[in-house]
């Protein structure tokens, strides 16, 4: 049986529920030490992946989807956010999955914490065939822009 793109999809979204879950409600633990410093590093990531997530959702407006599948009468984002890394909210989450490792001070949550690291790559890798599929100029904007990380005195093009 093939499954549909939508169904797909779903799937990626069904993958990343799992592992943020997992993340979320996994315990703390002592594996490595967690000077102050470090807890208030850990909350700073997470409360700063949050707000990049709230930021970025906004500014697609209707073209935001529950997927990775682009909505029909979307229009590509190539401004603001979207001009310094191909995908902020990706990056907000993962900005976040990088604040629960550090304040977790778990082997576990750390294994976790990376696999759902290589799984959104895996996920904006199927999701950026779709978008060259539906946008035209989207290798264009691919080219000169960032996956998750922006190029911050790098000389962007």
């Amino acid at each position: 049986m093939k499954l549909t793109t939508n169904q797909i999809g779903w799937t990626f979204v069904a993958g990343q529920a799992i592992l943020l879950v997992l993340l979320i409600v996994l315990p703390g633990a002592s594996d490595w030490p967690s000077p102050f410093v470090l807890k208030l590093l850990g909350q700073a990531f997470f409360f700063g992946g949050l707000l990049l997530i709230v930021a970025a959702s906004l500014r697609l407006g209707t073209s935001l989807t529950p997927t990775p599948v682009p909505t029909s009468g979307g229009q590509l984002k190539t401004g603001g956010l979207y001009s310094l890394v191909r995908h902020p909210i990706y990056t907000g989450v993962l900005t976040m999955v990088i604040g629960i490792i550090i304040r977790s001070r778990s082997l576990l949550v750390l294994v976790i914490g990376v696999a759902t690291i290589g799984f959104f790559y895996v996920k904006s890798s199927w999701e950026e065939g779709q978008l060259r599929r539906r946008y035209a100029d989207y290798d264009a904007y691919a080219s000169r822009t960032p996956r998750f990380v922006p190029r911050f005195g790098r000389g962007r093009s």
